[in-house]
């Protein structure tokens, strides 16, 4: 199959690029547009104890109007609110010319100590605020506040929903372009430094920003909208990543072959054929990897995790068939062109360093073994110590954005952090249910430990068996300390106080995040496991071997537990974060396993052909860190530097996550695949190819790229 389309794209190479061109157009011109959600209910499915309170107040409360924004007052110079002061923040909230997805203002409330005051909005009625024309009003609220502030000694800063998620979109946006930018920069600095070739350097820019970027978004919208997908808007930066990151690697592949034919003197049509029929095959395998790891997410509970899964599988897809297709017609119409202006790519590489690294693993694998394996375990350790978070608003926005800044001011003001986000509880009755019986209720709710207030409740219009109290938190809703309250304390009084005949459920963002951690556990157990045995099924057809495949698995494994150890040690014990987002272990398990299984797949390659050529294990190993290390850690060097590019985003969550994947990889390429692999296999000799002993039979498809 490799040889034919190396065939295919070495001798009809514009026939290539005119079918990419033409589904570019089709894919881009005809695709659905869906809006990425930050409504982090939208994630969970609707057996859990938020939903359940959710749908019940949609049903039963049409007519509710949610609180959208709260407006928060403080004095500029710091000092106490006077009673002009309140005064004038009444007639500022009274006068305000407000955007049309607020329907009014509450009257203003005044902290315990005077130092803040605050006025709730309402959204208007079917505003779920996630639509961009909704969220993005938030901007003429904000210079409204401005200009009626202006003069008065008084600050109005904005916090709630829609102002927390216009900024999030803000901080998405530029974290997109930042990302963006230093992601290219990086590729055009490694690239150029490799190849020293212009063109080359472009190559990867032109073909990735102008076919695989928007033929993928394309094909992600279509299959959100075909099998109603949620979008995550994290999801855009991460793809940027993944289009450019893995389709440098995978070009990487190619070019490193293609090179070596054209210096051993091949006419460019036949090194092109040739080096798709050798990298071919790595290359198909690797992505397969990446693949299967990111698609086991669709039998995740989590909706973030189902809709996050098939986008970067469908990217990665993508990404391989135009590193066995457009790729090489490219070159191929390039020809020696290719690498102006340097002349220098005719000369072989000498090695020397990854000569003198493979001589000394040949001789001394147990002691390579050992001191790379055990750097891993010790840092595996700390990955005990992980403690998840659940606050993806707050994590995906700067935390110097106004919502941030408005949320500590009420909170120093006075105010419990959960006045912004008041916390429903519903009771749901067989029958009707009666005014004394949900006052006695909520009566009850005064005394619960993490509960600051509770406004009296009221009971549906429309289903009288239906009633809603609203609380309001201690803590700010969205932190572990609400969680843990909701979860331990809040949710079992509130069941066990609801009358007789009724069932109480608790509702609100902070019940939101902790049904998140039940099916986040539910997926580690689910996930993982299925991930690990489908690659552990390619490596096995692949390497055609029982044996390898599971000390390859037990390495990227390893890698993984180093990974979350060294970002707890980062950010958990050295920068003082309470924890990290919970998201990260799923993110580093899949591309550490998936692209450390990649890059294990070229050094093993590699391996496995100076066996069969007939040298003993030992020397084996030593050669194939000495002619594999150069593309491996090229390509990882590339890889784990287009993941750091996320650390530049500004926003907890995107920090984490690019510390952590671009540690990963660094792990995956320069200690895993170049030592910790090779030492193991020269340990293990001509075992760790049975039952088919791979390693005796002559090169016939692959090898090292």
């Amino acid at each position: 199959m490799f040889a034919a389309l190396g065939r295919l794209a070495s001798r009809r190479p514009w026939f290539v690029i005119a079918a990419w061109i033409v589904l570019a157009v089709v894919v881009v011109a005809f695709h659905p547009k869906v809006e990425a959600t930050t409504d982090q209910a939208d994630f969970l499915p609707d057996k859990y104890e938020s939903i359940k309170a959710t749908s019940l107040i949609t049903d039963a409360f049409p007519q509710q109007q949610d609180s959208g924004a709260t407006v928060v007052f403080d004095r500029t110079d710091g000092s106490k609110l006077t009673q002009a002061d309140v005064s004038k923040v009444g007639e500022i909230v009274t006068g305000l010319d407000l955007p049309k997805v607020f329907t009014g203002a509450q009257d203003p409330q005044v902290s315990p100590t005077n130092q803040v005051a605050i006025a709730n909005l309402t959204l208007a009625k079917g505003v779920t605020g996630q639509d961009p024309e909704d969220y993005n009003q938030v901007k003429d609220l904000r210079d409204g506040l401005k200009d009626a502030t202006k003069g008065t000694g008084l600050r109005a800063q904005t916090t709630g929903s829609l102002p927390q998620t216009y900024d999030q979109s803000e901080s998405g946006s530029n974290a997109e372009a930042i990302v963006g930018l230093a992601t290219i920069l990086l590729i055009i600095v490694l690239l150029a430094l490799i190849f020293r070739s212009v063109i080359i350097t472009l190559l990867p820019i032109f073909i990735i920003g102008f076919f695989l970027t928007p033929v993928a978004n394309g094909l992600i919208d279509t299959a959100a909208k075909l099998f109603g997908l949620q979008k995550d808007p994290s999801t855009s930066v991460i793809l940027i990543v993944v289009l450019f990151g893995i389709g440098t690697d995978y070009i990487l592949f190619f070019l490193f072959r293609y090179r070596e034919r054209m210096r051993d003197g091949d006419e460019h049509r036949n090194a092109v054929a040739h080096a798709i029929e050798r990298a071919g095959e790595a290359i198909a395998s690797a992505g397969a990897a990446v693949f299967v790891a990111f698609m086991t997410l669709v039998l995740s509970t989590l909706g973030i995790f189902r809709s996050i899964g098939p986008s970067l599988a469908i990217a990665v897809a993508v990404t391989v068939i135009a590193a066995l297709t457009l790729v090489p017609a490219v070159v191929t119409v390039l020809g020696r062109a290719l690498f102006w202006p340097s002349k220098k790519w005719k000369r072989p590489s000498t090695g020397s360093r990854f000569a003198r690294i493979g001589t000394s693993l040949g001789k001394n694998p147990v002691r390579y073994a050992i001191a790379s394996g055990g750097l891993l375990a010790v840092l595996a350790v700390f990955a005990l110590g992980f403690n998840p978070t659940f606050d993806l608003g707050a994590s995906s926005s700067a935390s110097d954005v106004e919502s941030a800044t408005a949320t500590k001011t009420l909170e120093d003001g006075g105010f419990s952090a959960g006045a912004t986000q008041p916390t429903p509880v519903v009771l749901k009755s067989k029958g009707d249910l009666s005014q004394a019986a949900v006052d006695s209720f909520a009566d009850s709710l005064k005394n619960v430990d993490g509960i600051a207030q509770v406004i009296s409740g009221q009971i549906s219009p429309a289903d009288p068996s239906t009633a809603v109290v609203m609380t309001v938190l201690d803590h700010d809703p969205a932190s572990d300390t609400a969680l843990v309250a909701v979860r331990d304390v809040i949710r079992p009084a509130v069941h066990d106080a609801a009358p007789d005949g009724a069932t109480a459920y608790v509702g609100g963002i902070t019940s939101v995040f902790v049904d998140f951690k039940a099916a986040m556990n539910r997926d580690y157990a689910v996930v993982f496991p299925v991930a690990a045995v489908i690659i552990l099924l390619i490596l096995g057809l692949l390497l055609r071997s029982l044996v390898a495949p599971w000390y390859l698995m037990v390495s990227v494994g390893l890698g993984f537990a180093a990974t979350l150890g060294a970002s707890v040690i980062v950010f958990q014990h050295i920068a003082g974060d309470t924890g990290l987002i919970f998201l990260l272990p799923i993110y580093i398990y899949l591309f550490v396993v998936a692209l450390g299984t990649d890059y294990n797949i070229l050094m093993i390659a590699r391996l496995r052909e100076e066996a069969r050529e007939g040298r003993p294990p030992r020397e084996a190993a030593a050669l194939a860190v000495r002619h594999a290390g150069p593309t491996v850690g090229a390509a990882g060097l590339i890889l784990a530097g287009t993941f750091a590019s996320l650390m530049l985003a500004g926003n907890s969550l995107l920090t984490s996550m690019g510390f952590a994947i671009s540690f990963g990889i660094a792990v995956a390429a320069f200690v895993m695949a170049m030592f910790f692999t090779p030492a193991l296999t020269a340990i293990i000799g001509h075992a760790a190819w049975w039952p088919g002993h791979g390693d005796e039979k002559a090169p016939t498809e692959m090898s090292e790229v």
